[in-house]
C-alpha cells in the first residue's frame, strides 16, 4: 500500500465514488417515483407498506451471504456484480401491472442493492486505510449527491408527465454503462484474514451499541425515502410537484451534511456529531408532525436530512476497525441489525397510517430518534482515523 502513488489512490477513490453514485442515483430514482407507481397500481397505504416490505426483505436475506462472498471473491468483484444486477432490476418497476409483480421485482432490487452496498462500503474501508485523514463520510456524501440528482431528475419526470417505466429504464441503462467503465480502476485488495464465523454472524458486544444506533438511523432515513412524498400528499395536501420538492429538500440537506461531515468530525469529535445529529432528526420529525404545513415540513425534512447524514457513515467507519472481525464481516454484522430498521419500520408506517394516519406514524418514528440520543450517550468518543 505504501507504494501506491497519490494519483493511484485518487483514481481508486474516484472509481469507488462512482459506485456510491450508482447506488444513490438508482435508489433515489426509484424513491422519487413511489407516489406515481402507487397511483398507477391504485394502492392504499397498507398495500404500499406491504410492497415496500419486499425490498428490505430481499436486502436482509442476502446480507450474511454477501459477507461470505466478499471474503471469497473480493469486494471488488462483488461490487461489480451488485452494480450490474441492481441496474438491471431497476429497469423493471415501472412496467409492473400488478401488485404481486412489483413485490417480486422489489425483492430483487433489495437483494442486489445489498450486494452493491456492502461491497462498496468494504472497498471504502480499505481505501480509507490508505489515507491519514477521514474520507469515509465523503463517500456517503457522493451517495447523497447522487440521491439529490436522482430526486431532481425524478421531479422533472413528474413535472413533464414522463411515465415511471421509461424514466427508470433510462436510469438503469445509464448505471450499467457507468459501472462497466469505472470497474477497472477499483481497489483490488482482500480484507485481513480472521477466523471463519457462521453465515448469520451477529455483532459482538462491542459493536452492538453501534448496531442499535445504525438501526434507529436507518429507520428514520428510510421512512423519509419511502414516505416523504406520500406525507406531503396525505397530510400537507400538497400537489405532486410540491411533494417531489420535499424529497429534494431532504436529499440536498443530507448531501450538504455528508460533505461537511469529515471536517465537523475533525473539529468536535464523533460523539458530539452523533449526539447533535440525533437531536436534529428528532426535532425535524416533531416539526413535521406538529406543524404540517408546506414550509414547516420542508424545514423538518431539512433537519432530518442534516441529522441522518453522518450517522451511518461514522458507524460503518468504526465497524471497519473491529479487532474480532475483518471489515466486511464487521460491516455485515452491523448491517444485519441496522437494516432491520429498513425491514421493520417503513412498512409499519404504512400499517399505522392505514389504521390511524401518517402524522401518528411519523410520531412513532420519532421515538427511534429519541432512542438514538440515548444510545449515543452510552458510547465512547473515538477518532475516525487511528
Amino acid at each position: 500500500m505504501d507504494q501506491l502513488t497519490a494519483a493511484g489512490k485518487s483514481k481508486m477513490r474516484i472509481a469507488n465514488s462512482i459506485f456510491f453514485f450508482v447506488s444513490g442515483f438508482g435508489y433515489s430514482s426509484w424513491a422519487s417515483r413511489i407516489p406515481s407507481i402507487k397511483h398507477q397500481l391504485n394502492l392504499n397505504e397498507a398495500q404500499l407498506g406491504l410492497v415496500l416490505f419486499a425490498m428490505p426483505v430481499g436486502l436482509m436475506l442476502t446480507m450474511p451471504l454477501t459477507a461470505k462472498m466478499i471474503k471469497h471473491f473480493s469486494s471488488r468483484t462483488m461490487m461489480l456484480i451488485g452494480a450490474l444486477a441492481f441496474s438491471l432490476v431497476l429497469c423493471l418497476p415501472g412496467f409492473m401491472a400488478y401488485m404481486w409483480q412489483l413485490i417480486i421485482v422489489l425483492f430483487f432490487v433489495g437483494s442486489t442493492r445489498n450486494i452493491l452496498g456492502l461491497s462498496m462500503n468494504s472497498q471504502a474501508v480499505g481505501i480509507q486505510a490508505l489515507y491519514d485523514k477521514s474520507i469515509m463520510v465523503t463517500f456517503h456524501g457522493i451517495w447523497s449527491l447522487a440521491g439529490f440528482g436522482g430526486a431532481a431528475v425524478g421531479y422533472l419526470m413528474v413535472l413533464f408527465n414522463v411515465a415511471p417505466s421509461y424514466h427508470l429504464l433510462g436510469v438503469g441503462i445509464a448505471m450499467l454503462i457507468l459501472s462497466a467503465i469505472f470497474y477497472p480502476s477499483t481497489y483490488d485488495y482482500q480484507p485481513a484474514e480472521t477466523p471463519d464465523k457462521s453465515v448469520f454472524s451477529m455483532p459482538d458486544k462491542h459493536l452492538l451499541k453501534f448496531s442499535l444506533i445504525c438501526f434507529a438511523s436507518m429507520a428514520c432515513e428510510n421512512t423519509l425515502y419511502d414516505w416523504s412524498g406520500v406525507y406531503f400528499e396525505k397530510v400537507v395536501h400538497a400537489t405532486k410537484s410540491f411533494a417531489e420538492a420535499g424529497f429534494v429538500v431532504y436529499m440536498v440537506t443530507m448531501t450538504i451534511g455528508r460533505f461537511a461531515g469529515d471536517r465537523v468530525v475533525s473539529a468536535i469529535g464523533i460523539k458530539k456529531v452523533l449526539t447533535y445529529s440525533s437531536m436534529l432528526v428528532l426535532a425535524g420529525l416533531l416539526v413535521s408532525v406538529f406543524l404540517p404545513y408546506t414550509l414547516t415540513v420542508y424545514l423538518g425534512y431539512a433537519m432530518i436530512g442534516m441529522g441522518v447524514s453522518c450517522i451511518v457513515p461514522l458507524i460503518f467507519s468504526m465497524a471497519g476497525k473491529s479487532k474480532t472481525m475483518n471489515s466486511s464481516q464487521a460491516l455485515a454484522a452491523i448491517s444485519t441489525v441496522g437494516y432491520l430498521g429498513f425491514v421493520i419500520v417503513p412498512p409499519i408506517v404504512g400499517f399505522i397510517a392505514q389504521a390511524a394516519n401518517l402524522q401518528i406514524a411519523f410520531f412513532v418514528v420519532a421515538a427511534f430518534a429519541a432512542m438514538m440520543i440515548w444510545m449515543v450517550s452510552k458510547i465512547e468518543d473515538v477518532p475516525v482515523v487511528s
